[in-house]
Parts: C-alpha cells; sequence; structure tokens
C-alpha cells in the first residue's frame, strides 16, 4: 500500500496490480540460459541438469571434491605435496557451461541479480562461526572502467543472507594485472605478486578472524592464494575462499 494525498484526505493505493503488470512484462529467468522460470534465481530443468554442486566429501586441505568418502583428515595429492597457504576453497559449482554464462552476465553484462543468484547457492557452504566477508579487490583503474566489483556485490548479498559483515576496504589491488584468462599457473601467479596489500589498520581489524575470501570463479588460485597470504600474515586465525565456481583439477577454464 502507499499513501496519496487526496484534498484533506490520505487515500491508501496498492501497489499490487502494478506488481503483477511488472511480473508479467518483466518475468523471472533462468540465469543460466534466459528461459522463463517459476521464480527469480532459479534455474530451468536443462541447465539445473547441467550444473554440478560441490560438497563433502572433500580434501580436508583443500575441498577438491572425491568420488567416495576416504576418511576424516584425507587430503588430495596436491596438497600432500604443496599445502596452500589457505583453508580451503568451498565452491558452489563446479565450472562448465552454465556456471560461466551466470559468472559472465555478472562480471561483463551488469546483471546485478545473479551476484544473489550466486550468494543463494553459496551460502549453504559457509561456516557457522565465520567473522568476516572480504571481497576480492580490483584495482581502482579496472573498478572505474566496469563500475562496479563483482565480488563485492556477491559479498553483500551473502551479508544479507547470513548477517556476517563485509569488510570491503581491508584489501586492496595496489598494482594493476593483466586479465589472467589464457595464462599458465606459472604466468598467472607472476602477474599478481605483488599486487595486494593491506589497508591501514587491517590487520588489527583481520587479526584472531575467521575470513571467507569471496570471489566468482577459482582457477589456477594464483589470486586466491596472493591475498590468503597477506591475511594470514596479518593474524587471520582462517582464511576459506568461498566462491560460486571452481575449476576442478585436471580441467581448464576458457
Amino acid at each position: 500500500m502507499q499513501a496519496r494525498a487526496g484534498g484533506d484526505k490520505v487515500v491508501m493505493v496498492s501497489l499490487a496490480p502494478l506488481a503483477r503488470i511488472a511480473d508479467l512484462a518483466l518475468p523471472p529467468r533462468c540465469p543460466g540460459c534466459s528461459a522463463v522460470t517459476r521464480t527469480d534465481h532459479d534455474f530451468c530443468g536443462p541447465c539445473w541438469a547441467q550444473l554440478r554442486f560441490l560438497g563433502e566429501p572433500w580434501c580436508a586441505t583443500c575441498h577438491a571434491p572425491f568420488e567416495y568418502d576416504l576418511g576424516p583428515g584425507a587430503q588430495c595429492g596436491r596438497c600432500l605435496a604443496d599445502p596452500p597457504p589457505h583453508d580451503g576453497i568451498r565452491a558452489a559449482v563446479a565450472y562448465g557451461d552454465i556456471a560461466r554464462n551466470v559468472a559472465l552476465k555478472l562480471k561483463y553484462g551488469g546483471r546485478m541479480a545473479a551476484a544473489d543468484t550466486m550468494a543463494q547457492a553459496m551460502a549453504r557452504l559457509m561456516p557457522a562461526d565465520a567473522d568476516l566477508l572480504i571481497p576480492v579487490p580490483l584495482h581502482r583503474w579496472r573498478l572505474w572502467r566496469r563500475g562496479y566489483n563483482q565480488s563485492l556485490l556477491i559479498a553483500q548479498a551473502l551479508r544479507r543472507a547470513s548477517g556476517v559483515p563485509v569488510a570491503r576496504d581491508l584489501l586492496v589491488r595496489s598494482k594493476a594485472t593483466p586479465v589472467l584468462r589464457g595464462m599458465t599457473p606459472r604466468e598467472r601467479r607472476k602477474a599478481v605478486a605483488g599486487a595486494f596489500a593491506l589497508a591501514a589498520g587491517a590487520k588489527e581489524a583481520v587479526s584472531g578472524k575467521r575470513i571467507l575470501l569471496v570471489d566468482d570463479v577459482h582457477t589456477s588460485g594464483a589470486t586466491s592464494e596472493a591475498c590468503a597470504r597477506l591475511l594470514k600474515r596479518a593474524g587471520a586465525a582462517q582464511v576459506i575462499l568461498l566462491c560460486w565456481a571452481r575449476v576442478l583439477p585436471g580441467e581448464a577454464a576458457d
């Protein structure tokens, strides 16, 4: 209902008919292929069938999915050989055609609602004891060109769902980096070396905290590992990467 002045009276006007007209004109659409769906953020049947939702059983260190449960504390071969600086990668889905489409709509297409779609799928993987959500930052020039940081939009949607606060300015991208798509893992690590820094006062803010580092897609891990190292050096008790999609070991991202 909305109040409208009518002479010396106040008339209550229902906005429900307008909402129904808007629903007919702009019906909910599948985040993957844009087919009409029943409700917002719902995937159509064919797109849903192509999504691989991730969860346990997984590697105790990096959370790479296992085909079957190997028991408590089981690690993948990669973590046994070279333990990562973070405390796991929790991804809602495996990277694939539909997951990529959703990520691209947010990152380059300006489809802000995709952040809520991602956050709804990611929220089930949030630890109950998380203290802070920190989005992976963009360099100021890329932020100026794009107009928004997609990781911050996802973090804000997660805050609305969970109540965990977002610390948007503790981690900064102090050096511009090239687009990492198409680079080898070694080239990616070299490109992001020295690219991140902590803001003034960040050490006190993250010390002893259990942090969720929020991003859209996890590929080689170069960016998330650089951020995790900084946060751990500042005294963070735990740094878990929480993302929408993850390129699984042995697979490639285009």
